[in-house]
């Protein structure tokens, strides 16, 4: 590597597992698609597009999950102004075996692919890989998509829905939807945000065993972001407007600002979570909130972005958390570990 090069690389580069960006990159546009349940909760109106049923006029719940992502990326593309020939990369990932959905969802835009695995963090960690594509100059505009799917995500993970199996508070719900976004090196004529920052997470494991109990799992992966981030960028939790996890529900939210306390930082007024904001406590069945890879990508197309383009708020820290535990590592008894992918996101 040229010598200006390595200095350009150490001038990105912030603490350990930082990069701030030189010039921001955008984020152009946005769409969202919801599930039924989903249609019925407190984002329901900001939404793009809701299902009259969970299958969405597919054969299985598979299938329907693919489709979420095929219309999701078209819906982004689409308000972005751009055709799939435009587009350099899609990142992408979802939480079945293989990553199915999303190699039959969008697999007819003939888009250079890169398959992603992040569990419940995949909208950070494709947002993340697509920021840092368009500022290194590999591309110009990149499509971010991930999605999950109640019926979907039960059967990979837990037991078929026919089955009935009793859930304890502490479980999420996972929500069915997608979420896609349109990076791009140059603002769009209405660009939402735009990312000037990353924070790249570690797998965190802390011993626990409870895969009903995701928050509490993911909650110290979560705290490594949060306080690393602070570090890395030399800030306090009032620079930002909004400390904002993917999946980690009641309970884990509040694990997250006992260890964060724990590291000398108070976030209690100003920590949100997608999944305790894409669901009603008093009127839905829920449980701890909701959880899966469409639960942080449909919160951020469709209120966090609102926030920032309406000026509302000026920077968020943008956190999904995943849990990386499959069947396999579950019935062998394996802990459940964390991972977080931490975002900047700032108004334009």
């Amino acid at each position: 590597m040229a010598t200006e090069e390595k200095k350009a690389a150490r001038g990105k580069r912030r603490g350990k597992q930082s990069i701030a960006y030189e010039r921001p990159v955008y984020i152009n546009a946005s769409a969202s698609i919801g599930g039924k349940k989903e249609g019925e909760g407190p984002l329901a109106e900001l939404i793009d597009m809701i299902g009259e049923d969970d299958l969405f006029g597919c054969n299985t719940w598979e299938e329907a999950e693919s489709s979420l992502q095929k219309d999701a990326v078209y819906l982004a593309m689409g308000k972005a102004g751009l055709d799939p020939k435009e587009i350099q990369y899609l990142f992408a990932g979802d939480l079945l075996g293989q990553s199915i959905a999303t190699s039959f969802g969008i697999m007819t835009y003939e888009i250079p692919l890169f398959g992603l695995y992040g569990a419940c963090s995949t909208c950070g960690e494709s947002l993340s890989l697509g920021s840092m594509a368009i500022d290194g100059g590999f591309a110009s505009n990149v499509v971010c998509v991930t999605s999950s799917h109640f019926a979907s995500a039960e059967k990979e993970f837990r037991n078929p829905l026919e089955y009935g199996s009793q859930r304890p508070l502490s479980a999420t719900w996972t929500v069915t939807g997608s979420g896609a976004f349109v990076l791009g090196r140059e603002p769009g004529k209405h660009v939402r945000a735009a990312i000037t920052g990353i924070t790249t997470g570690k797998i965190v494991d802390y011993g626990l065993k409870d895969s009903m109990n995701m928050g509490c799992c993911m909650a110290p992966a979560a705290c490594n972001v949060v306080y690393q981030n602070l570090i890395d960028f030399g800030r306090q939790p009032s620079d930002y407007d909004q400390i904002i996890t993917g999946d980690l529900g009641c309970i884990g939210q509040r694990a997250l600002v006992d260890l964060t306390a724990e590291k000398g930082y108070d976030i209690s007024g100003n920590v949100l979570d997608c999944g305790m904001q894409i669901y009603d406590p008093e009127t839905q069945d829920t449980h701890a909130g909701g959880s899966g890879c469409g639960c942080a990508a449909v919160t951020l197309s469709s209120y966090i972005l609102k926030q920032l383009e309406e000026k509302k708020w000026k920077r968020v820290l943008f956190i999904p958390t995943g849990a990386l535990l499959s069947k396999t590592s579950f019935n062998e008894g394996k802990t459940v570990p964390g991972i977080a992918h931490g975002v900047v996101i700032e108004s334009v």
